[in-house]
């Protein structure tokens, strides 16, 4: 009895083993950045997240697999919209960002944006900003512009500045 146990244990552990041994070979796999110019240029390691996530949706939207895709047009505009803010994209027949309009209410601020304001104008406090990218195609190097504008508040008063992304007012 002992030796028909012990010989069904090991039976069925060879037929496990052999069930793991099959080799299946795989298809390629071909990955392509369509729109990597628009991601390196506009920076998503200093972006605040909200802002971050949607222009990384504008990135990766697959423009052929939208209802409205048609080979008729050479460029679509497309509208991306979160509670903080908005992107319209325009994009060419093949999918590729030609440029964009983007505007974002109170994000987070990059340090030289706010140690610039803090250093020119000392006791006034953030009250809204506003984050607004223009960013357009041109070859193999896409242009791109960002600016910030601020209103600071100091008990009753309030002023208006514009910076860049460096701190520099405009």
């Amino acid at each position: 009895m002992k030796k028909i146990i012990f010989g069904l244990i090991i039976l069925g552990l060879t037929i496990q083993t052999y069930g793991q041994i099959k080799t299946e070979e795989l298809s390629e796999v071909v990955i392509s950045a369509t729109n990597y110019k628009y991601l390196n240029k506009v920076g998503l390691e200093n972006a605040s997240i909200p802002v971050a996530l949607l222009e990384q949706k504008v990135a990766s939207f697959k423009l052929k697999d939208a209802d409205f895709y048609t080979d008729e047009y050479d460029t679509y505009e497309v509208s991306f919209y979160i509670p903080d803010g908005y992107i319209l994209a325009s994009y060419d027949g093949q999918g590729n960002i030609l440029r964009t309009a983007e505007r974002f209410k109170d994000v987070t601020l990059p340090r030289p944006v706010i140690e610039s304001v803090a250093r020119t104008y000392p006791g006034w406090t953030f009250a809204k900003d506003v984050y607004l990218v223009n960013y357009y195609d041109q070859g193999l190097a896409g242009k791109i512009t960002k600016r910030y504008k601020i209103v600071l508040k100091k008990d009753n008063d309030r002023i208006r500045v514009k910076c860049d992304e460096q701190g520099n007012f405009i």
